[in-house]
């Protein structure tokens, strides 16, 4: 780890705390829009897989602690599962394993989804609530595919707009 990496995974976090934030006073959905993903995804492309780890397993802890949303349990905890398998895949893929940015950014948000499915389902069912696969589906395709859309778009601009312009991803640190 070095100060330049620390500090931009700060700001990372920080974005990651800003917008969802701003979502919930401004009463957009953040279930229907994701923020709390792309400053996530963007760290693990951009920092490497074990910032992308890191930094999406804290953040909706610290979302919760500064906004009180995601409600803790069970939605604060399996996205922070998901949150890390995000970042951590799309660091490790992009990054460690040179896919390309579209395998890796879809890997990543399936992968993540299938594991945020697999931990509500345990986590719901334990607390005695069903948890069914039209639910996970509605939830983690349905309900948010403006999101998904936004993320597909987004981020690969952003990651081609900072490499080409700043040498900010391809630089090893």
């Amino acid at each position: 780890m070095n100060t330049k990496s620390l500090v931009k995974g700060s700001v990372f976090l920080a974005i990651g705390i800003i917008i969802p934030y701003i979502f919930h006073t401004t009463g957009l959905p953040g279930t229907i829009f994701l923020p709390m993903h792309i400053p996530v995804l963007l760290c693990g492309f951009i920092l490497g897989k074990k910032y992308g780890l890191v930094i999406g397993f804290i953040t909706p802890y610290l979302n919760f602690l500064v906004s009180g949303m995601p409600p803790l349990y069970p939605v604060a905890i399996a996205m922070a599962f998901e949150l890390a398998t995000y970042g951590f895949l799309s660091g490790y893929l992009f990054k460690d394993k040179n896919y390309n940015m579209y395998v890796s950014l879809i890997s990543a948000m399936l992968i993540g989804r299938a594991v945020s499915g697999t931990l509500n389902y345990f986590l719901l069912t334990l607390g005695g609530k069903p948890y069914a696969l039209a639910i996970f589906l509605g939830n983690a395709f349905i309900k948010p595919v403006w999101g998904i859309l936004i993320q597909l778009v987004l981020i690969p601009v952003i990651v081609k707009g900072l490499d080409k312009n700043t040498r900010m991803v391809n630089i090893s640190e």
